[in-house]
């Protein structure tokens, strides 16, 4: 027996009509097996992996996260003890301003943003990009509001081959798909590979990374007069995200500010 066909229909009509059919039934297996998914596997905390009622962190991993809001530098994002006034900046960019606009971070690299931090770079918890990005939206709204593109900083080729994946990448197209705002995954290439930054001095760790970055020439006009928001996992001696900065301003934009997930904060000084 053949497919019914209605008189009058279109050719071609039933057979799409089967396949509307056939696309429900398929897309109604996948929830009900993602339900019984689900069931079997509970969600688990983003940090210490014990059992929570959704996706995220337990309430003791969340307590243990220092969010950073102000006030705090208006360049560097260094949290103050106190309110000092709008527009204020501390003594670590007055004594050093770095090429960079404006610096943002969602928290303290403390330990828990620690564990967050290397079990996506190291553990392969990519599942852990979506929640960390929205972090770091929330904390770059500012930036972001008024950027044009989002530029993660890169590996090198061998590094990433290796590793298979960006990890700023994936928190760029997290913070992208939150804030509206595009991602250029191509317009920033870590031209030398360099050692790993763990361990060194910050004099040693500028001369690792000098000469690292470049943005390819077929990129440059693509780049000129915009504003950019570079992207990272963390800050700490900010020796790569200058190196990213200087060669996106050799190439022409306007503007570069930079948003991480979290920054190494020294202890409390007063703001002049």
């Amino acid at each position: 027996m053949g497919m019914e066909i209605t008189v009058g229909e279109a050719p071609g009509a039933a057979e799409r009509r089967s396949g509307r059919r056939l696309a429900r039934f398929l897309g109604a297996a996948r929830r009900v097996g993602g339900f019984a998914v689900s069931l079997a596997l509970p969600p688990l905390c983003a940090a210490c992996r014990a059992p929570v009622a959704s996706e995220g962190l337990c309430a003791a991993c969340w307590s243990r996260l220092t969010f950073i809001a102000p006030p705090f530098c208006e360049c560097l994002g260094i949290p103050f003890p106190f309110d000092p006034g709008a527009g204020t900046l501390s003594m670590e960019a007055i004594a050093d301003p770095p090429p960079y606009g404006r610096a943002r971070a969602a928290v303290c690299f403390d330990e828990t943003a620690r564990v967050l931090v290397h079990a996506l770079k190291y553990g392969d918890r990519l599942d852990l990009a979506p929640l960390m990005g929205r972090f770091m939206a929330n904390a770059g709204r500012e930036l972001t509001a008024s950027a044009d593109l989002l530029v993660p900083v890169p590996l090198h080729w061998r590094r990433q081959w290796t590793r298979r994946f960006n990890q700023s990448a994936l928190l760029a197209d997290a913070i992208g798909k939150a804030s509206g705002c595009k991602v250029s995954y191509r317009a920033l290439r870590r031209v030398k590979s360099t050692a790993h930054q763990v361990g060194l001095a910050r004099s040693e760790r500028s001369a690792n990374v000098q000469g690292a970055f470049a943005v390819p020439r077929r990129r440059q006009k693509d780049l000129a007069g915009l504003r950019l928001v570079l992207v990272d996992d963390v800050l700490t001696s900010g020796a790569t995200i200058e190196a990213c900065t200087r060669a996106l301003l050799r190439a022409g934009a306007a503007q570069v500010d930079v948003l991480v997930f979290a920054r190494v904060v020294a202890p409390a000084r007063l703001p002049i």
